[in-house]
């Protein structure tokens, strides 16, 4: 390999010979020094072979068929520049799955439009630090959010104490697990903060007997909702979407499938909830399709958020603090385990798992244990029958002198 610069005008170009090929190159430039640098680049990228770190160098350097020439004598290849993924394309990419997973069945409504909370959460923090690609998204951002999150999670009146975060980070750990199979990203950056609604410390929150009936006296115009709630364990979700034609009138039972688990519940219907229902029949006169709850003010079907807000201001109004509707989840799964039904029974009424049911309220509830001590004090027992059996079995007769 042999090259010497040659001006031709005003600029140089490098001649001579490479791989037996007789070269005239043009270099670009009018400056000497800077060809002559040029030219001892070439000349080393060219030794060091395709794998020589000159060679972007050289892209930016020299006119482009000097480049495409030497690129194919040192057999270089330039690499597909990487493509930096915008939030606003995974964000397009995560809805259109979620819709797809709705037209087949596999994702609630009710869910999605608590995905995309989450969604409107995080992409106003995002444009709060001017962040929009997927690689400025670390961990340590995620981090940031989270705090940025749980503030302002507390400044809404029904915070119950920012627990909804747990549920957003696991929504945005989904989001990113998404452009994690799309190859969007090398790594999931969101660091999940244990399952939603899992709380070891927490478990099982029924309420008591006595909060209870201070909750009846105090229910006036919502002692449907009380009672429904209280006589079907039903889920937030479920209860205000449960329709007139999921109650079979003459069997006495509700038939719905459920929001969350798409599972079948069959609920035998109390006589104090039914005869609630009977009246609001008969009152109202409802379409089949009608709901069965509606705001007892504006006569609208009930919604998620304002039976939560109903539902407190219940509490409030017997003195029973945080009494949200899922604590009715609790006491009914608690009365009925306490009653003598089975954990395989309470799962098929709540539509969850038996390990859901023995996990979530058999451990925690102090009815179930004192059922269990009375047990323990009661009856025969291994060691009481082994006397028994041992007093009335025939002795043994001694040796004859």
């Amino acid at each position: 390999m042999s090259l010497k610069l040659q001006q031709r005008g005003k600029r140089y170009r490098a001649v001579g010979t490479i791989a037996r090929r007789f070269l005239r190159l043009s270099l670009g430039t009018a400056n000497s020094s800077a060809a002559s640098t040029t030219v001892g680049r070439i000349e080393r990228a060219i030794a060091e072979g395709p794998a020589s770190s000159l060679w972007p160098e050289l892209r930016r350097a020299l006119p482009p068929r000097t480049f495409e020439v030497l690129a194919e004598i040192a057999n270089y290849h330039e690499e597909a520049p990487v493509k930096v993924w915008t939030w606003k394309e995974l964000e397009a990419t995560f809805e259109t799955e979620m819709r797809q997973r709705i037209l087949l069945g596999k994702l609630a409504d009710s869910t999605w439009e608590r995905y995309q909370q989450t969604l409107r959460a995080f992409k106003s923090f995002l444009n709060e630090c001017s962040v929009s690609e997927l690689p400025e998204i670390t961990r340590p951002f995620i981090e940031k959010f989270k705090v940025w999150r749980l503030a302002k999670i507390r400044e809404k009146n029904f915070s119950r104490g920012g627990r909804g975060l747990a549920l957003d980070v696991a929504i945005l750990h989904r989001v990113f697990g998404v452009a994690l199979e799309c190859e969007m990203i090398a790594k999931n950056p969101v660091r999940p903060e244990g399952r939603p609604g899992d709380s070891a410390e927490r478990g099982a929150q029924p309420f008591t007997g006595e909060q209870l009936t201070k909750l009846r006296q105090a229910a006036d115009e919502d002692l449907l909702t009380y009672l429904l709630l209280r006589w079907t364990g039903l889920r937030g979700s479920d209860a205000v979407r449960l329709t007139c034609d999921e109650i079979d009138w003459e069997g006495q039972e509700i038939n719905r499938l459920t929001q969350k688990r798409k599972k079948r519940v069959v609920i035998p219907i109390s006589q104090e909830l039914f005869f609630a229902l009977e009246a609001e029949r008969d009152r109202r006169k409802p379409q089949p399709d009608e709901r069965i709850l509606v705001n007892p003010y504006t006569g609208d079907p009930m919604t998620r958020p304002r039976l939560y807000q109903r539902m407190l201001a219940l509490g409030k109004r017997a003195g029973v603090p945080d009494a949200h509707p899922h604590r009715y989840r609790d006491s009914f799964a608690v009365d009925m385990l306490a009653r003598g039904a089975s954990p395989y029974d309470v799962a098929k009424l709540l539509g969850d798992t038996v390990a859901t049911v023995e996990k979530h309220y058999a451990p925690f509830v102090k009815e179930l244990r004192d059922r269990t001590r009375r047990t323990m004090e009661s009856g025969e027992g291994l060691e009481k029958t082994h006397c028994t059996n041992s007093a009335h079995s025939p002795q043994p007769k001694g040796r004859i002198q």
